[in-house]
């Protein structure tokens, strides 16, 4: 299974760089010209609109799901390297993780941030009447010692 996975991944990430390419594009594009100028060929049947709407839609149905794999997987690296990189400066290790929060505790965040930057700090300022919504989910990594992702372990 495991295999099955990495041969997924690869293809997916093949595929997503491939469709990303403007020749595809130009392909896609040709495509809808050709078909569209076979209309009156076909007398515009449904048969010949068919062909269009079948071929999009299957195409597109697949395409989400390369395209989510490929996407997830950037965004899991990317994460990691923001992780790493937070855990090795001088920032603080608190935001390690904060990607698991839900979003109202995210947007809350996004305001506390937004204060302390407005003030000059560093660190975010925040009634602690509403930091006690947010919940405080926990990253483990390779033994380091990452603390809690809350806002109100943010402000102490």
């Amino acid at each position: 299974m495991a295999e099955m996975r990495h041969i997924f991944s690869r293809f997916a990430a093949v595929v997503s760089e491939w469709t990303g390419k403007p020749v595809v594009f130009i392909l896609a594009l040709l495509s809808v010209v050709i078909w569209s100028i076979t209309g009156p060929i076909f007398d515009y049947s449904e048969n010949w609109q068919l062909v269009i709407n079948t071929g999009t839609t299957i195409v597109t149905f697949l395409m989400v799901f390369l395209l989510q794999n490929a996407q997830t997987r950037d965004t899991r690296a990317i994460q990691a390297k923001l992780n790493e990189l937070i855990l090795t400066s001088a920032a603080e290790n608190r935001f390690v993780g904060i990607e698991n929060l839900d979003e109202e505790d995210l947007k809350h965040l996004d305001r506390l941030v937004e204060k302390a930057a407005k003030r000059g700090g560093n660190r975010p300022v925040s009634n602690k009447e509403e930091d006690e919504t947010v919940g405080k989910p926990r990253v483990k990594q390779k033994g380091r010692r990452v603390a809690s992702t809350t806002p109100s372990d943010i402000d102490q």
